[in-house]
């Protein structure tokens, strides 16, 4: 049976859904790759079918996801990107031998190299990377709004001013505790009326 992720769930670019797959950073964080076949899965729901993934890899995958996160995060707030993060990320791009490919329905598919290995698919993924954070898209880099995630996603809204990685987990998560408040607020001030 094959994983379920969440498709594109960072703004629908690959590279901040990647770094999605470490969420709750700033809480109890949930590592959603925890191991090579996890790596294997999400690759294959995102388009990046490889054949095997080893543990050295997995790590590869980490480091990437990490610096890219770094990344992003320091282009979000506007402060100098992390010259270790620029480096994994150039590394990584440049190491793959994947290609664009167009298919005949007229969309960009990518063709990884006769191996199919996971390097492959990481240089497709810094390469958005690099994509987004030099600026070269549509949209702006933003940091979520939750205190526990802070993730960094692609916001493409025409206001370029959405607040949450995600409306159904982050946001839906701040709107319920923002309720649960007002309601014990509300609560205190109605038996404070009856006494």
């Amino acid at each position: 049976m094959r994983a379920r992720f969440p498709d594109f769930r960072l703004g629908n670019v690959l590279a901040t859904s990647f770094t999605g797959t470490l969420t709750e950073r700033h809480g109890n964080a949930v590592e959603r790759i925890p191991t090579p076949q996890r790596l294997v899965d999400w690759l294959a729901a995102n388009g990046l079918a490889v054949d095997s993934c080893t543990t050295a890899q997995l790590e590869l995958a980490r480091q990437l996801r990490e610096s890219i996160h770094a990344a992003a995060t320091a282009a979000a707030i506007g402060a100098a990107l992390p010259a270790p993060a620029v480096h994994i990320i150039n590394e990584r791009s440049i190491q793959g031998r994947a290609a664009a490919v167009l298919t005949p329905d007229g969309n960009r598919r990518w063709r990884l190299g006769s191996d199919s290995c996971v390097e492959d698919a990481l240089s497709v993924i810094a390469a958005d990377a690099i994509s987004i954070i030099a600026g070269e898209r549509d949209g702006k880099l933003a940091l979520c709004a939750s205190p526990t995630c802070r993730a960094a996603f692609f916001d493409t809204s025409q206001s370029r001013t959405r607040r949450w990685c995600d409306m159904n987990t982050c946001g839906n998560r701040q709107k319920k505790a923002r309720f649960n408040a007002n309601q014990r607020r509300n609560g205190a001030a109605a038996r404070m009326d009856v006494s």
